[in-house]
């Protein structure tokens, strides 16, 4: 684990905010030089704290008006392999994120798709025919806030 002062958390916190900041406008909010604030945030992404910088996308300007996530159960958990399962599903592109997680499901999904009806056909056509699908529970997203929350 690194060692991070004050300033490493307040960049951390700054660029999570607004990962498009660069080095000079966050110096000046630290004040540190520009070069001193970039060799910070170098060690950063070096030691694995920063994992990357990612593009938000509007995903409803995109034609994309219906996000739905999906809770999967699968029916044979012995006869199907996760990894077939994780391979099968990474190929749709309707879905956004797959997480293998604990508790009632075995994994969640996250879905967009133009509007309900193409919602029911990637669900039909794509989800359900995949290697061991037993039940799947859908909840469809009716608003989003984004939050850092706290880092430390």
């Amino acid at each position: 684990m690194i060692e991070l002062d004050d300033i490493d958390r307040g960049l951390l916190a700054a660029l999570a905010e607004d990962a498009t900041q660069n080095a000079g406008a966050l110096g000046r909010k630290f004040g540190l030089s520009q070069p001193a604030t970039w060799r910070r945030i170098k060690r950063l992404i070096e030691s694995g704290v920063i994992a990357g910088r990612k593009l938000d996308l509007d995903r409803e300007k995109l034609g994309f008006g219906v996000t739905v996530f999906l809770g999967v159960k699968l029916a044979t958990k012995g006869r199907v392999s996760l990894e077939d399962f994780e391979r099968a599903v990474s190929g749709i592109p309707e879905v956004q994120t797959v997480e293998h997680v604990l508790g009632m499901y075995d994994y969640r999904l996250r879905v967009v798709a133009r509007d309900i009806a193409d919602f029911e056909r990637v669900l039909r056509r794509r989800v359900m025919t995949l290697p061991g699908v037993g039940n799947v529970e859908a909840n469809v997203l009716l608003s989003e806030e984004r939050r850092p929350g706290p880092l430390f």
